[in-house]
């Protein structure tokens, strides 16, 4: 017999998923707090994802870092370190990855092994809902479950994946922008001369 919770949830992800059949491309700011026992690690700046794989993090506080991904390979450069690593993205671990399948291809189902409503599971804005996925089993050991909170425009207002060392990472986003408009020299970056360039497989 089906979880009454799933049941629900399959409606709402069915309404969630329809809205997002024309995005394009989101642009957002965001603030990513990490927690594991003691203090928070908190940082905030601006995401723009668009299909295809392209997503570029720009972090501005508390110091300048970038992460983008043309959909074939991811770099992280922190200019602090003159430092740029670069990944492919099928091999890439990297917790931002997921939000290229939820944001640009919008298939919950392919996503996650199962979901269901989980309004009690975060403080939330009235009119607000919460979805909770459970990971499929190859990604059983990388996270035990990941919180979705939307508005009643379906907007992610929040994305919070809990770990396996119940560790938590949390990204909230504010003045989401459905459909901006976009270079895609945005996604190409070329590191400064002189950084440290690391290559990984």
């Amino acid at each position: 017999m089906e979880n009454p919770a799933t049941a629900d949830a399959d409606a709402y992800v069915q309404q969630f998923e329809s809205s997002y059949r024309d995005i394009k491309s989101l642009r957002a700011s965001f603030i990513q707090t990490y927690t594991l026992g003691g203090t928070p690690r908190i940082e905030s700046g601006s995401v723009i994802f668009a299909r295809g794989g392209l997503m570029r993090w720009d972090y501005q506080r508390p110091m300048e870092k970038l992460f983008v991904s043309d959909g074939k390979d991811v770099q992280f450069y922190v200019p602090e370190e003159n430092q740029l690593t670069r990944t492919p993205v099928k091999s890439s671990g990297d917790y931002r990855i997921p939000f290229e399948l939820l944001l640009t291809r919008l298939n919950l189902r392919r996503v996650f092994a199962r979901v269901e409503m989980a309004d009690s599971a975060l403080e939330h804005d009235p009119g607000d809902h919460v979805l909770r996925g459970f990971p499929k089993k190859e990604f059983a050991g990388a996270y035990t479950d990941v919180l979705i909170e939307l508005s009643p425009e379906f907007d992610m207002r929040r994305l919070v994946v809990d770990y396996p060392d119940h560790g938590r990472m949390e990204f909230q986003f504010q003045h989401i922008e459905r459909n901006p408009p976009f270079s895609r020299s945005l996604f190409e970056f070329q590191p400064p001369a002189g950084t440290e360039i690391i290559n990984q497989q």
